[in-house]
């Protein structure tokens, strides 16, 4: 929170500057939270650097090392607390402390139990003066995903999908290859790239047979996000391209599934009810695997079920300029909806023009 503490025209503009560095890692930073740091002495900044893959340095680091000696008595930017536990890497906190930063201001605390609250404690103990609080909202929203498994227990889940303008994301036939253009597929592949895990059912690896991995420019750095099927028995682990070894592939499957012979893959059972897959306790399973976002791309059917469950978070949509008619299946079945008051309403972020498409993003008003 900002109450009693007041930021100048200049800790607003380093901190911006320091979330920019903290979004360079939403490509390879998961399971852990993207992070930036900005050190400034005398109004020149003296160092920076943002957290760029788990188990590597962290940003505060990386800042300190283009600092060095400057950083005694400037002012540090961090778009969350400072670790005070040793992990894979030493404390920053105390990285800071040594380097005799005199101040520190950061964006939010870390929910994290190893660390909340510990970092800025730290701090204030080596008489360093620690303001937080500062552009808040902005590295909440960078970091939704790791906030909603540590917060919620959950991962963030949004689901995208391709439309025609009246609303339809395939043909009768299943057929929605393709919906969007060229411009929308390859846009996709960032969202893809920023995921934990991209999410599919069985009727999709079946009628589509979709990849479903991440294809940036050459040089471009990513962690692949795991791949998972919701596969009640197991009717798909013996084929598709999403056996073809290119990313870590987890198959869900109802209790009394039994793998067949032969087959080594990656799987784990979840409660089925009525033949349905329990998606609460799919999420908590993900969420138990250090899934942050979870990007859910499947058909009317399971994107519905996820939708009616209220467990989607964001709805990412590319809608085509054409029309598929009445007989093509809609965005979502299942939602059931009667009466005009039962409606579900939902927030429009963001519209762009992606090629001859439009990319919008919603979330719902649950």
């Amino acid at each position: 929170m900002t109450e009693g503490f007041q930021f100048s025209a200049t800790d607003h503009a380093m901190m911006a500057r320091a979330l920019r560095l903290a979004e360079r890692g939403a490509y390879t930073t998961k399971p852990n939270p993207m992070v930036g740091c900005v050190i400034v002495r005398d109004g020149e900044v003296v160092g920076e650097g943002f957290h760029e893959r788990a188990g590597g340095p962290h940003a505060e680091v990386f800042a300190l090392e283009g600092g060095r000696e400057r950083a005694k008595g400037a002012t540090a930017y961090v778009t969350l607390e400072p670790c005070s536990h040793t992990g894979k890497t030493g404390p920053c906190a105390d990285a800071l402390v040594a380097a005799g930063v005199a101040r520190v201001v950061g964006a939010m605390d870390d929910p994290n139990p190893k660390v909340n609250g510990g970092g800025y404690g730290k701090l204030r103990e080596a008489g360093v003066q620690v303001e937080s609080g500062l552009m808040e909202q902005q590295a909440r929203e960078l970091n939704r995903g790791f906030l909603s498994r540590i917060e919620r227990g959950r991962p963030w889940l949004r689901v995208k999908l391709a439309t025609s303008l009246d609303g339809r994301s395939a043909l009768a036939s299943g057929d929605s290859k393709w919906i969007s253009g060229e411009p929308a597929r390859m846009d996709v592949q960032h969202w893809r790239a920023r995921a934990g895990a991209l999410l599919t059912g069985a009727g999709t690896v079946l009628v589509d047979d979709p990849h479903l991995t991440v294809r940036l420019p050459e040089g471009v750095p990513f962690v692949p996000p795991l791949r998972v099927v919701l596969d009640p028995g197991l009717a798909t682990v013996a084929r598709g391209h999403i056996r073809d070894g290119s990313a870590p592939t987890l198959y869900l499957h109802a209790p009394d599934a039994k793998m067949p012979r032969g087959i080594d893959a990656q799987h784990a059972h979840v409660p089925v009810h009525g033949g349905l897959i329990d998606l609460p306790a799919v999420m908590a399973l993900l969420a138990e695997r250090q899934v942050n976002e979870v990007q859910v791309e499947a058909g009317a059917t399971l994107a519905g079920a996820f939708l009616a469950a209220r467990l989607v978070d964001e709805l990412l949509l590319y809608v085509a300029p054409v029309m598929l008619g009445e007989r093509a299946r809609p965005l979502f079945e299942g939602l059931h909806i009667d009466e005009m008051t039962e409606r579900l309403a939902l927030d429009i972020l963001e519209t762009r023009r992606i090629g001859d498409d439009v990319r919008v993003l919603l979330r719902p008003k649950f």
